[in-house]
């Protein structure tokens, strides 16, 4: 197939990209600087230059594809606080997407979250999928954008929807596991919140290229799919491995204490989100083959200082 992908130069896409041209995919690859076009095409795929907003860019992009892989998302925006209008910006493409390829029978991929979906119990596929749609403009934004998604296989269109945990590891990752080996390196401890057992889900970025592509290959109309490698790992733990490669304590921080230990992670080291991938890996024979993430840790490449890369 000629698949059309956004965010193909990031974090995740740069491991989609190479997953689809090893097996026989051409790729065409949303670009909006002159570093992602390089990349792209360093790569072996074909570039297309513009943004999420440049609507008509990735509505002739949609229609000249045979599948379309959405992964793109203003997250400097929404970091930085303005998160309505990084979600009304993924709204709009979502819309000319579906526009571009109704009746055609051709998939749609769409990267989407689980965190809020199912606080404190194991989030499952079928969560989040019917019920009350979601507020477009409010905290629940990316989750009605994913049922607009899901509602586009009553207009000929293979969409689904492929979940992703807040922790998407391997080596280059800038996320949330860096952050926390940088507020553990800033204050001289591994820092967890109350027990520590709440439970973050994860999964290796190999093992997230790989389940794009059988989503794009074989996922159903209208499917939920979970990129869940390891279902729940527990806080305290990570904050262990971590104090032991930087031979750091390991301890509670109060949660007065947590915006200043944190930062920018302080909303997010206290959730309890776990997730399982069980109805993914039956339907589409999904097998991480992956390190796990404390696994991940302990090969060390979380803990090199810039000088060692």
């Amino acid at each position: 197939m000629r698949v059309f992908v956004t965010g193909a130069s990031g974090w995740i896409g740069s491991a989609v990209v190479p997953e689809l041209l090893a097996a026989g995919h051409q790729v065409v690859g949303l670009a909006r600087t002159d570093a992602s076009a390089a990349a792209l095409a360093a790569a072996g795929a074909q570039v297309r230059r513009g943004t999420l907003d440049d609507l008509d860019v990735l509505r002739d992009a949609a229609a000249d594809s045979d599948g379309v892989i959405h992964l793109a998302f203003k997250h400097d925006i929404a970091f930085s606080g303005d998160f309505a209008s990084a979600a009304a910006a993924d709204r709009r493409a979502v819309e000319v997407f579906g526009d571009a390829l109704a009746g055609s029978d051709r998939p749609f991929v769409l990267a989407s979250g689980i965190a809020g979906l199912a606080p404190g119990r194991v989030l499952t596929e079928r969560d989040g999928v019917s019920g009350p749609a979601g507020d477009p403009e409010g905290p629940s934004a990316r989750m009605a954008t994913a049922q607009l998604a899901l509602s586009f296989a009553d207009r000929g269109v293979r969409s689904s929807v492929l979940r992703l945990p807040p922790t998407v590891h391997g080596d280059g990752d800038r996320g949330f596991v860096p952050g926390l080996v940088r507020a553990a390196r800033e204050h001289g401890v591994a820092g967890y919140l109350g027990t520590g057992d709440n439970r973050w889900p994860a999964v290796h970025r190999l093992d997230a290229a790989h389940l794009f592509r059988l989503a794009l290959d074989h996922a159903p109309a209208g499917a939920v799919l979970h990129a869940i490698g390891d279902e729940g790992v527990p806080l305290r733990e990570i904050a262990g491995v971590i104090g032991r490669h930087l031979n750091l304590a390991v301890a509670e921080i109060p949660a007065a204490d947590a915006a200043g230990h944190f930062g920018w992670l302080a909303g997010m080291v206290g959730l309890d989100v776990p997730a399982s991938a069980d109805l993914t890996r039956a339907l589409l024979e999904w097998k991480p083959t992956r390190p796990g993430l404390l696994a991940d840790l302990d090969e060390g490449h979380y803990f090199r200082t810039p000088g060692d890369r």
